[in-house]
């Protein structure tokens, strides 16, 4: 990949087929994960007269999901109330609707941008701040499923299943860290 440069209001990067279709294919999982979630989302006849859209109150199950979508409303631990518990519900049911919205658009900012077959990438700033929000949450997303940790070394064993995938994790940490360089030239 050639990094990010800027060039005025452009913000330009090249990518090799390989890294496209890699960033392309881990950006649709993300985007096929929110929808579905965002389809698990109450039908709610209130919601359809005041137009105020609600979603799930219960936290994902799923660890990367759960990662990417954090509770709007911390629990006390060692000592949760009822109120606190339906608070937590509450908060996460109208706000995460809108979050998976944000989410959704930003992965589509890099799926519409970045060349299938690799190429060059032309951003404006609005676009350069959609890939900053998709990598961070790709980033996420692999960092969880890895269990990478402050701890973990830069290379895994071979033997160690994950460390093919440390290798794109590192990568799209490249990226996203040459992409705020170049927003901040």
């Amino acid at each position: 990949m050639k990094a990010w440069r800027r060039t005025g209001d452009v913000i330009l990067a090249g990518f090799e087929q390989q890294e496209a279709a890699v960033l392309r294919g881990l950006v649709s999982q993300l985007e096929d994960m929110f929808q579905a979630r965002a389809e698990e989302a109450p039908q709610d006849e209130l919601a359809e007269l005041t137009g105020i859209r609600t979603g799930p109150s219960e936290s994902p199950d799923d660890p990367v999901l759960s990662r990417l979508l954090p509770d709007f409303h911390k629990l006390d631990p060692d000592n949760p109330s009822r109120e606190d518990i339906d608070s937590a519900a509450a908060m996460r049911s109208l706000h995460e609707p809108e979050l998976l919205e944000t989410k959704v658009g930003v992965a589509k900012v890099v799926l519409d941008t970045l060349p299938r077959d690799g190429g060059d990438v032309r951003l404006d700033f609005e676009q350069a701040d959609a890939w900053l929000g998709a990598l961070n949450d790709v980033r996420l997303a692999l960092g969880t499923a890895l269990d990478v940790t402050e701890d973990m070394p830069d290379e895994l064993p071979d033997d160690d299943p994950r460390a093919p995938h440390l290798g794109v994790y590192h990568w799209l940490t490249w990226v996203q860290e040459t992409l705020i360089q170049a927003l901040t030239a």
